[in-house]
Formats: structure tokens, sequence, C-alpha cells
């Protein structure tokens, strides 16, 4: 540093200094560097002594766009972003990819790379743990966005995937690791619930988890499946149970036999009085799951006992009545049609539409309201009784019977949403879930392969076409076939190959032409061996891929997953399950009237609607909320940031090379001091001693 300092006091070249000091992360000389004004004109006199070749931009360690912030902010150095911060530095904000501007279509026309390499190096600076909590006003906002961003920059500039994947996860895991900070559940609660767009017109729930929706929303795994976070929210699941964990199993599943029996009592009693004891018991967020639960499973009840036709006898009606359980499984519908319908209407839709499981409902709905309609024209235009034999094909009652067919399969599988609360079965569901994505991304591959068969087959067998006899059925044929003469045909054939269903014989001629005969069996083997030995196979590979992924962060997707599910219950409206919530209560009747006077009668009730003393009250309670937060927030900054140095001081461990390097100022402190008695008095070596001991207390 002296040496520095002699340098700068004769107005040296300094060039990229600063740019070197901060790499090597020497916070005295950046400083110095800093500190350092040229006079006027200087710099034009010291740059005439310099090679030209060193003042060339090529030659340079850093690229153009590399600044001291940004280069700061690259290493995470805390207290060489914090001397740039103090000094009013910053960084650009880039533009998005999209972008059309001048500036971006210039700098793209250009130099792609460069344009793309500059975006990159600001993300990587943006994405600082250090830079975050020292610039930005909300640093969990600030990492939840930048995240979600650095994730959507992943998928289109994929030249860069890797290294915009690994900075989201760097902003996920910073939102983690400061919450990780908070030291009592008064922190946690003011950090989950702080609401970003406070208003003081609007009058929320406080205690409504606003920032965990947020987390939820953009996708912060590390940070929702975070301790403290998870025992929060066992905390309120469990309100009406505080020790239910500690209860042995078979007590828990007899609690849960027993609420979900008695679900009929507890919603007549909310529907006549929400207020009450009982109807406030079911808005617990797990007695409202048992009793959603409990609801779903009778509704699977009735569809078992309509698959049993045990109250149908069997007719040749075209037009069949509905039976007494169709009567019963009716109401089910409506109130899961209505549910979707208040579930669209208060989460949006794209976010309604974000969630597979409502697209699982959407369809299980859609398939109940065309079987119904289905019925109900069967019932009006048909009338007479004709063997079943002699329907039509696309007759209304048996598309109808076959879509409630494939409703029954939707609605039972609909059930494995609930594996979620357990954590054995949660991570299965969870790998099912992303080995179905696998065998849709495996079909278009195989469909391709397939038609290209088939239609090569079909090219190939189309003049061979026989009438179909009883020793000729299609694909079960004998000698002569007509397994690919049609599409339908064809398709199917190749189809259940896979399976081993289908004989070498498909490639049989009637007539001796053994060519064609060679060319067929040969396609077919080679279709064989692409669908059963490679695409097979890669499936396998692919489904076992996504489960190792899964069990690799079982416990983080597990609790993300379980998460989503617990949320969903701790909203208000959605108390009643399918059928009683078709049924209207007081309070929607409430609800129904002051809707009604507010948005009709408005301008009559405008004045009587807030006060100012009423405005002021929830301006200052948002005021007082707000001040909490910046003071909680400031706390988790400061320890987080003492636990990040006090862990690199930890990893710093003394090296062989520390050791020689001591040893060598130890020697030469030890030649100085003998110097210093052979040429000075006893009193002057003691001061000067003193004074190289102060200088080197480490030594």
């Amino acid at each position: 540093l002296e040496i520095i300092e002699l340098l700068l006091s004769y107005n040296v070249y300094v060039g990229d200094a600063l740019l070197h000091a901060i790499r090597k992360q020497v916070v005295g000389a950046v400083e110095l560097l800093l500190n350092h004004k040229k006079p006027h004109g200087e710099k034009q006199v010291s740059l005439k002594k310099v090679l030209s070749v060193l003042l060339d931009r090529h030659f340079s360690d850093f690229t153009p766009d590399i600044t001291p912030i940004i280069l700061a902010a690259h290493i995470n150095n805390y207290e060489i972003i914090k001397l740039l911060l103090q000094r009013g530095v910053s960084i650009p904000q880039p533009h998005a990819v999209h972008c059309n501007c001048m500036e971006c279509v210039s700098c793209s026309d250009v130099d792609s790379l460069r344009h793309s390499r500059s975006r990159l190096n600001i993300y990587k600076a943006l994405a600082s743990p250090s830079l975050i909590a020292l610039s930005s006003e909300d640093p969990f906002l600030t990492a939840f966005k930048l995240s979600w961003e650095l994730k959507e920059l992943s998928t289109v500039e994929n030249e860069f995937k890797s290294e915009y994947g690994e900075l989201s996860r760097m902003c996920k895991q910073f939102a983690k690791d400061l919450l990780d900070q908070t030291r009592s559940s008064k922190e946690l609660e003011i950090i989950l619930n702080y609401r970003d767009d406070s208003n003081p017109l609007l009058d929320e729930n406080p205690n409504d988890l606003a920032r965990l929706k947020l987390a939820i929303k953009y996708s912060q795994k590390e940070f929702v499946a975070q301790p403290n976070c998870q025992q929060l929210l066992a905390s309120r699941w469990y309100d009406e149970f505080p020790g239910w964990r500690r209860r042995h199993w078979a007590a828990k599943l007899l609690i849960c036999i027993f609420i979900g029996l008695l679900f009929p009592l507890l919603c007549i009693a909310y529907l006549i009085s929400p207020k009450s004891r009982y109807g406030l018991f079911i808005r617990k967020p797990f007695i409202k799951f048992i009793c959603h639960t409990a609801s779903y499973l009778t509704f699977l009840f009735l569809l078992f006992l309509a698959a049993q036709h045990i109250a149908s006898p069997l007719c040749d009606l075209q037009g069949p009545p509905p039976t007494t359980v169709e009567w019963m499984i009716l109401p089910w519908v409506i109130g899961f049609i209505w549910n979707e319908i208040k579930q669209m209407w208060d989460s949006g839709f794209q976010d309604y539409i974000g969630d597979w499981w409502n697209l699982v409902d959407f369809i299980m709905n859609s398939l109940y309201i065309a079987t119904i309609s289905l019925k109900i024209i069967a019932y009006v235009k048909y009338s007479e009784q004709k063997h079943r034999n002699d329907w039509e094909m696309w007759h209304p009652t048996l598309v109808a019977e076959s879509l409630f067919a494939i409703a029954n399969i939707f609605s039972s599988l609909r059930l494995i949403c609930l594996f979620t609360v357990n954590s054995h079965l949660g991570p299965l569901q969870i790998s099912l879930g992303r080995m179905l994505l696998d065998i849709l991304k495996f079909f278009f591959i195989y469909w391709l392969v397939l038609l290209a068969f088939a239609n090569g087959l079909n090219q190939l067998y189309f003049y061979y076409e026989t009438e179909r006899t009883n020793k000729c059925k299609g694909i079960h044929c004998i000698q002569q076939n007509n397994a690919f003469s049609t599409l339908f045909d064809r398709v199917e054939c190749l189809y259940w190959r896979i399976f081993g269903l289908i004989s070498l014989n498909v490639t049989k001629v009637e007539r001796e032409h053994e060519f064609t005969e060679f060319v067929g069996s040969t396609m077919f083997g080679a279709y064989n061996v692409i669908s059963l030995v490679v695409l097979l196979n890669m499936l396998i590979a692919m489904m076992n891929n996504s489960y190792q992924h899964i069990a690799n962060h079982a416990d983080i997707e597990w609790k993300f997953a379980r998460t989503k599910l617990w949320m969903s219950y701790f909203e208000e409206g959605g108390t009643l399950p399918a059928p009683f919530n078709i049924i209207p209560s007081p309070k929607s009747v409430y609800y129904l009237f002051a809707w009604i006077k507010k948005h009709l009668f408005k301008r009559r009730s405008a004045k009587r609607l807030e006060t100012f003393e009423t405005l002021g009250r929830r301006a200052a309670e948002n005021v007082r909320i707000n001040h909490e937060y910046q003071k909680v927030l400031k706390n988790l900054v400061r320890r987080y940031v003492a636990a990040v140095i006090r862990d690199a001081k930890t990893e710093r461990s003394l090296t062989e090379e520390n050791f020689k390097e001591l040893k060598q100022d130890i020697s030469s402190f030890r030649y100085e001091v003998l110097g210093m008695m052979k040429s000075k008095p006893r009193s002057q070596i003691s001061s000067k001693v003193a004074s190289s001991t102060l200088a080197y207390p480490g030594n």
C-alpha cells in the first residue's frame, strides 16, 4: 500500500489498476485508488509515457463492459461494493431480451456476441447477494423477481442457459439464507405477512401470508421449504390440535375418521350460524381439509355404486331416466363446477390454468356436463324401447356412457392430489407428474416413427388388400391380411406390436412375392428395433432421470407442493365442500347485498363508506407495518453479512505458503533488529521495536 501511495503521488498512469485491485480483493488499494484525483491535464502527459500496445483494449484483462461495480459484484465482495455504492456508483438496468429499441438493435447488429455477453455480465452483477443486500430496499422481492427473470432468460437465450440457470439458483438461495437469519416467530410473521401493494383504502387480512404467496407465485422452492417457514405453516395448519404430531398414528386416524363422518353436521352448523363454535371449528384449515376429503370420498363411493349398476335395472330404453345414484351424484357435480368458477374468479384465469390439477378438474367437470347434456337429449328424443344392438354408433346414450366412464377415471385419479400431505407418498406423486411430462415428450417422437413406418408399409401392402372374411379379420389374419391397408389398421397394428400382441404373419402375402415379403419383414423388424430397443429404453432412462431428480430434492419438492395445498385451505372462502357449497348461506346473502350496495348505490353512500378517520387509521397502520418490516429486514441483512464474513474467515485456513511468508517476515524483522542494535543505543532500539511491533500486530 505504501508503494501504491508513492506511485499515486507521482500521478503515474493508473489504467486498470482499480479493476485489478478489485479482482484481488485488496480493499485498501481500492480505497486509495478511489480517493486518488489526478490534476487537470495530467492524464494526457502520463499517457505519452505508456506504450501504445498497453493501451489497446484487446490486450487488457477486462472487457469494455466490465466496470468496477460490476467486477466487485461478480466477486461478491461486501466491503468493496459498499465503498463503490457510497460514491454513488450504480449498475445500469439491462434491457429486455425482446427489446427493439435503437440501442439494442444497433448493438446487436454491430456485435451480437458482445451484446449478449454484456447482458450476462450485468445480470451476473445484479444477482450478487452482497449487492442485493446493500442496494435493495426489499431484498426478498428483488431476489424473487430477479430469479424469475433469469429463469425466463435461460429459456430464451439457450446459448447461456446454464449460466442464467445458475444465477437464478443463486438468487433463490440468497432469499432462503436471508430467511434463515430470523430468530423469533414475530420476525418470521412480519416477513411472511408483509404485503407489497399495501393500500390504505384496502382492508385486507394482515395475516394472510402475502409474501409467502408471492414466493409460491415466483416458484421460490428453497424459500418456501425453509424450516422456519414450514414451522410457522405447520403451527397454523394444526391450529386446533397443538400436539398433533406427538400423537400416535392410530389416534390420528381415528380422529380424522370421526371428523370425516361428522362433516355433514358441521356443514349444516356452518350454514345456520357461521360465527358459532362449530361454525368457526370447520373454518380451521385442517378441519376444512378433512371435510373436503370426506366429501370427495363420498362422491367416489357413489361413482362406485353407479359403476356397479346396483340401483339401475337393465333395460333397452334409448333414453333411460336417471337412477337414484345418478340423482345423488348430480349435486356433487354442480358443487364441483361452482367451486371451480369461484376459484377462477378469485385467482384469475392465468393463475388458474397454471395449476395442472385445475386442468384435470376442468376436464372432469366438462365430461360430466357433456354426459348430463347427452342423457337429457336421449331422454327427450328417444323414448321407445329398442334393443341395444340396433342402436346407431353415435347414439347419445352410448356417447354419454363412454364420457361418464372416462370422467370416472379422472375422478378417481384426482385423489392422487391428496397424497401431497404425506411425506412418503408426496415425493412419489411429484415424481409421477414429472414422468407424465416425459411420456408426452416420448410420444411426440414415437408417433413420428410410427407414422413414418405406417406410411411405408401401407405403400408396400396397399395392392394386396383382400376382402375381410372369417379367416381374415384385420390384424388377426393368418394367411392374407389387411393390417397395412388403411390408416387405422396400420397404426393399430404397429402400436400393439410394442406389447407383443402382433405376430410376423402380418408381413406375409398370399402370392409368392418373396422380395415384397422380405422388404416388409425388414421394415417391420427395423420398426421393432427402433421402438422397442431404442425409444422404449430412452423413455425408461428419461423417467429414471426425472425420478432421481425428485429424489435428490425430495424434501424441497415435497414441502413446496404441500405448502401449495395448505395455502389453498388457508383462504377465507371455500369453507363448505360439495354439495353443501351450492346452498346459499346467510353469510352469502349478506355479501351479496353488500356488493349490490357498493356497486349500485355507491354514489349515494360514497360519503358514508369511508371517513377521514378510518382512512387515517389505516394509513397509520400501514406505516407501522412498513416500519416494522424495514426494521426486521435491516436486522436480517446485518446478521446475513456477519455470517458471510464469519464463514469467509473460517474458510481462510493457514496453508504452507502462509507459514513460509510468516517465517520470512519474522526473519527480516530479526535482521532489522540486529542491525539497529549494532548502530544505535538501547533506548532508541526499544522504541523502534515497539513501533515495529505495532505496525505488524499479526507477527
